[in-house]
């Protein structure tokens, strides 16, 4: 953890200097504060968590996570989200589609076709690929479980509707980039992009709240 934490100071510092305007946020919020990367045997859970809260406000995706953690009576593990199945996960107020992603999930992780365990020792696109199979998960979720849970930092989720905000709002573009153009945007903060959407995401949060 201390090497990680090390590692963020040292991709904070190279990004000073770069961009006026990054730095001016930099100003403004502080060093980024982006989790250290989450013990192993947290991955799964981190993966079917974000299942659970995608598309939904916080507190709706946190009251349906706490219920089916409850079903599974905290074991939250392949093995007993398969022994609770369809019947017993659905009623959390989980939709079709993520009973179906998070079973999926724990299937190809039971199976030893996912291997968490090992995962982090993998190249980000390789990440990627070996989680968007899964049914429900796509690119950006597995690039916020780069970010949140194996603490990797030059990730750029150029799908993220906040992080094409924040950079609109902050860099003072007349609309949201295109994912292709916040593609090349990026490439100057190549070693530190999940820092730099971090910074998208206050400066988007800023823009809602009417903070500047």
């Amino acid at each position: 953890m201390v090497r990680q934490r090390n590692e963020l100071v040292a991709a904070q510092t190279a990004l000073a200097g770069r961009d006026g305007i990054l730095d001016s946020l930099i100003e403004a919020h502080g060093p980024c504060k982006l989790p250290p990367p989450s013990p192993s045997n947290r991955r799964f859970a981190d993966l079917a968590e974000s299942i659970a809260y995608q598309q939904l406000n916080g507190t709706a995706a946190g009251t349906i996570w706490g219920r089916v953690v409850a079903v599974v009576d905290g074991d939250v593990s392949p093995a007993a989200f398969l022994a609770a199945g369809e019947d017993r996960l659905r009623p959390c107020g989980l939709s079709g589609a993520k009973t179906r992603s998070m079973l999926d999930l724990a299937g190809r992780v039971h199976s030893g076709d996912i291997n968490l365990a090992r995962i982090g020792r993998l190249t980000d696109e390789a990440v990627i690929a070996s989680l968007v199979p899964v049914w429900g998960i796509g690119r950006w979720t597995a690039q916020m479980f780069l970010m949140f849970t194996l603490g990797r930092l030059d990730v750029w989720p150029t799908g993220d509707y906040g992080v094409r905000a924040g950079y609109a709002k902050a860099w003072g573009l007349g609309a949201h980039p295109t994912e292709a153009e916040l593609a090349a945007l990026g490439s100057p903060f190549e070693g530190g992009r999940s820092l730099v959407a971090w910074y998208c995401w206050r400066a988007a949060d800023s823009a809602e709240t009417g903070r500047t």
